[in-house]
């Protein structure tokens, strides 16, 4: 289906035209009609569909029509990071780019300066606010802002704002906006809790599901079995030839990320680390820098396992295995987004064994296992068995003082026991690749600030403005 059969304003027609966006992704296509309707929606869809799109797009139309003649907050988007916060923004400016629409993001992080543009930004009423948790909670708490106005809520990623441990805070951000409103959730995966979360918020949503929870079938799959102590020695063999692509290695600790950025930084590789210990600004930097092809290798804990889209990322390394499917999920989805191919390579080492074959049954399908470089040496077997036994409950089958259970004693998620609620009205489509528009993906023409306020000229000016010369990024 094309966006040129959707009932959109012309001005945002005019944004998709500049952007070089033809053609609907399968969870565009199934999404934006339902949101156009002004209906509460729950989507599942992992990321690299197109999701950011299937919401701004409808939201820039509504406010294309209404206005804001009153200068409020009309609208609010939730993101559980600061880099989907300012990823969300560059989209929203390219796509209006033709239109007199502001957006405000507001995250920690920044310096006193960023807080006091953020509160200006709101107080004025920014007409989109794409906002952390935290950030806003304390916004609203100490500047005075008025969310009384919202017509339309989005919850981004609302599955890792959960596991996140913003639940609380986002039901109290809730309470400050009104009854009437249109609320649009999006989620990787669909546990009770968000099920409890949609039915507690959404007013009679309807839900549509895109390839839930498993991974872009143009992806190559394949695992080293191997012992802890030769991981690095087959991260040397890997890289010992300079790879084509950039490859984002993944690591459980600040501290193995470190090692690893300095190992290969040692081998001559541009190479940068990414982890919790960096200044906002230096994270920047090196996003910025694997962006532009000044870094050919992020190694990086799982602060960017999510809401980061970046092009051309052709190999993931997961160098420890994730602790749950869904995070295997998001780490891999980094590579093959739209419509391009890629390969993920983990390391498996014994302990971890349990751990990996609980990926395998989670996306009902066996990873290609790799022999090990020679210079390595041997690897144990792959008996994960024995170590899903280990895992439960503790080493030894009992937990430290026999009163802590572990988390990894059950497969069910949380709640499962918990007493069903009706499902909402389900709209299914076959799990198929994403379809790529015409333009590659790529970054917004107009720099994003921290915090900004972004005003556009309205569309009597718009002959006078240039096209932005690259497209925006379809998550």
């Amino acid at each position: 289906m094309k966006f040129s059969e959707l009932e959109l304003e012309p001005e945002v027609f005019d944004g998709l035209d500049a952007m070089n966006f033809v053609e609907m992704t399968p969870v565009q296509e199934h999404t934006i009609p339902v949101i156009l309707s002004g209906r509460d929606i729950i989507g599942c869809a992992q990321t690299g569909t197109g999701k950011t799109a299937a919401y701004t797009l409808p939201l820039l139309n509504r406010l294309t029509i209404e206005g804001n003649p009153d200068n409020v907050v009309k609208s609010l988007i939730i993101v559980p990071t600061r880099e989907l916060a300012q990823q969300i923004d560059m989209q929203f400016q390219g796509f209006s780019y033709f239109l007199p629409v502001s957006t405000t993001v507001v995250y920690g992080g920044g310096d006193g300066k960023g807080w006091e543009v953020q509160k200006r930004g709101m107080l004025m009423g920014a007409d989109v606010v794409i906002a952390t948790p935290g950030r806003l909670i304390a916004h609203l708490t100490n500047s005075g802002v008025d969310l009384s106005h919202v017509e339309c809520l989005i919850l981004d990623e609302a599955d890792r704002m959960l596991d996140m441990g913003f639940s609380d805070d986002i039901m109290k951000i809730i309470s400050y906006l009104p009854k009437e409103r249109q609320t649009i959730m999006f989620s990787a995966t669909l546990p009770p809790k968000i099920r409890e979360l949609a039915r507690t918020i959404l007013n009679d949503p309807a839900e549509v599901t895109i390839a839930v929870s498993k991974p872009n079938e143009a992806i190559s799959q394949s695992a080293y079995i191997c012992y802890e102590s030769q991981k690095l020695g087959i991260v040397r063999e890997m890289f010992a030839e300079p790879k084509d692509t950039k490859t984002i290695i993944f690591s459980s600790s600040k501290q193995k990320t470190k090692e690893l950025a300095h190992v290969l930084k040692r081998m001559k590789f541009n190479v940068a680390a990414m982890h919790s210990d960096l200044e906002q600004s230096q994270r920047e930097e090196v996003i910025l820098n694997f962006k532009n092809n000044k870094v050919d290798i992020l190694v990086a804990t799982d602060i960017v396992a999510r809401g980061i889209d970046i092009e051309d990322i052709g190999l993931v390394v997961n160098y420890d295995v994730p602790h749950d499917p869904e995070d295997y999920i998001h780490r891999i989805g980094r590579t093959a987004r739209a419509a391009a191919t890629g390969a993920a390579v983990t390391l498996v080492c014994q302990e971890e064994q349990g751990k990996f074959h609980r990926i395998e049954k989670f996306m009902e399908r066996e990873v290609e296992k790799t022999p090990l470089p020679e210079s390595v040496g041997e690897g144990p077997a792959y008996t994960p068995e024995a170590f899903e036994r280990k895992g439960r409950g503790g080493r030894s089958g009992r937990s430290r003082g026999g009163a802590k259970r572990g988390r990894g004693r059950s497969d069910k998620p949380r709640g499962e026991n918990k007493k069903a609620t009706p499902a909402p009205e389900k709209v299914t489509s076959p799990e198929k690749a994403p379809v790529k528009a015409t333009a590659p993906e790529g970054t917004s023409a107009v720099k994003s600030q921290e915090g900004g306020t972004k005003r556009r000229r309205h569309r009597g000016g718009r002959h006078h403005r240039r096209k932005p010369a690259n497209a925006t990024p379809q998550e």
